[in-house]
């Protein structure tokens, strides 16, 4: 498990998208086009992240209008969609942030995100990711993908680093 002090140099988070942001259901409809379901506390904790200073990014083998349209409502900048060798979309990435590898968490579901989850400063899955990857990340949430694990991961984040109980003073007037 990661320390909160290996936490606190985190800069960029870092999401795998289906299975992840997303239960990993994909709605395929009769005119090609497809649908996918977010959780909005994931998004409003992406959302937090960013104001406290963090950087997010999405890394997905698949390309999907609905992963960009959802990353832009959210403001994030940083996505690579469609390339199958996850561990080069990721090392694109990291180059351009300018971040070393214990810089940069990342949360992923299945074993194509194995050799990134193994390269970053504090790797992540959801509860529902198959057993061979839980075993290789340092943390695992308490709940599935698309159901509030990247709100966890992030407040779990942003709590090692200090920052947490400030975005919960935003929203108390304090």
């Amino acid at each position: 498990m990661a320390t909160p002090s290996d936490m606190r140099r985190i800069r960029l988070l870092l999401f795998d998208v289906d299975g992840v942001l997303t239960d990993g259901t994909i709605l395929l409809h009769a005119d090609g086009s497809e649908s996918k379901m977010f959780h909005i506390r994931d998004g409003a904790a992406i959302v937090w992240a960013q104001r406290a200073g963090m950087q997010i990014g999405l890394l997905s083998a698949r390309t999907s209008e609905a992963t960009a349209r959802r990353a832009q409502q959210l403001g994030i900048s940083v996505l690579i969609q469609g390339l199958a060798d996850k561990l080069a979309g990721y090392e694109e990435i990291r180059r351009q942030a300018g971040l070393a590898d214990d810089e940069i968490a990342y949360m992923g579901d299945d074993l194509q995100d194995l050799p990134v989850l193994r390269r970053v400063g504090f790797s992540a899955a959801p509860a529902d990711a198959p057993a061979a990857v839980r075993e290789h990340v340092r943390w695992v949430s308490r709940t599935g993908g698309g159901r509030g694990a990247v709100r966890e991961m992030i407040e779990h984040v942003l709590q090692a680093q200090g920052t947490w109980a400030g975005a919960v003073a935003d929203f108390l007037g304090s």
